[in-house]
């Protein structure tokens, strides 16, 4: 058994037991935690390590992870939306391969998941639409400091909502009666496949430089400045909107930055948040920033 205790803003006791088998306990200020996302409630981080690279150039799932971190700190109450949303569609998927279905032909209990899942939906895309509109001032921010640069940068949510102008986009009810009505549209095609195609867990999030998929077309240099400007981007929003600041982790990243955009990060790490920075070599961190770090080595 391992055991990690901390203490978060010098008023709760945070204890973290794990284990070689099972999973692992939290505890804060000694009372377990029944539902361990709850530790969300007590501690922020940003954690930046080197496969997050992903985030810009890999599949959508990625970046849908990446948002759905940014809302869930924001909002502790996201985490069970995402939670109910995946209960309910699998249960949907397991619903038209039953022989309930197969049998009777009923369509009452697909009528009921479409209600839920279409009320669950419009909250989640109203709140990652929000969110990213409250970070990319702050990626703007990191990106021209990192880069250098005046390139123009956007970040876009790619929605499966089909006919819905930006009015619209803020209207609850609006976007509810839209996602049900492309729920039912597709029916015919979820019947045989038992897959459902459309809503959240198909959504991506667009990254852009001067109207161009960096994803796509974008160097590897650009990739990872706006990996980065994401990350430090979040941490500055949860900073500003919680008025709390987040711990950084940066997990062995210095290995994937050149040498200016190494010390670049380095000089802006650690002024406002506490920052944890793990690393197999020290020559890539210049001498002074050693001398005012504290040093544990395993």
């Amino acid at each position: 058994m391992a055991l990690v205790i901390g203490q978060i803003n010098f008023k709760d006791d945070l204890k973290l037991n794990l284990f070689r088998k099972g999973p692992k306990r939290i505890y804060v200020n000694e009372s377990i935690l029944k539902r361990q996302s709850e530790i969300k409630n007590y501690i922020r981080s940003v954690c930046f390590c080197s496969n997050d690279i992903d985030i810009v150039r890999s599949e959508p799932s990625y970046r849908r992870a990446w948002i759905d971190k940014v809302v869930s700190q924001l909002e502790p109450v996201y985490f069970d939306l995402i939670s109910r949303f995946k209960r309910l569609l699998k249960q949907r998927s397991h619903f038209w391969r039953s022989e309930s279905f197969l049998k009777l032909q009923s369509t009452d209990i697909i009528e009921s998941f479409d209600m839920q899942m279409s009320i669950i939906s419009t909250r989640i895309f109203r709140r990652r639409r929000r969110a990213l509109l409250k970070i990319k001032p702050y990626v703007e921010y990191w990106h021209n400091y990192l880069s250098k640069s005046k390139e123009q940068i956007s970040i876009n949510y790619l929605s499966g909502i089909q006919n819905i102008s930006p009015e619209e986009e803020e209207e609850e009810e609006v976007i509810s009666k839209k996602i049900a009505e492309q729920l039912f549209n597709q029916r015919s095609i979820e019947a045989l496949t038992g897959k459902c195609n459309f809503g959240p867990h198909r959504d991506d999030v667009e990254f852009l430089i001067n109207n161009v998929s960096v994803r796509k077309y974008g160097s590897s240099g650009q990739q990872r400045t706006f990996i980065l400007a994401l990350k430090m981007a979040e941490l500055d929003l949860l900073n500003q909107t919680l008025n709390v600041p987040p711990i950084l982790i940066l997990d062995d990243v210095l290995a994937e930055l050149d040498l200016t955009r190494q010390n670049l990060l380095l000089n802006s790490v650690g002024k406002d948040s506490q920052c944890f920075i793990s690393a197999t070599h020290l020559d890539k961190f210049n001498q002074s920033f050693l001398g005012s770090s504290q040093m544990i080595h395993l």
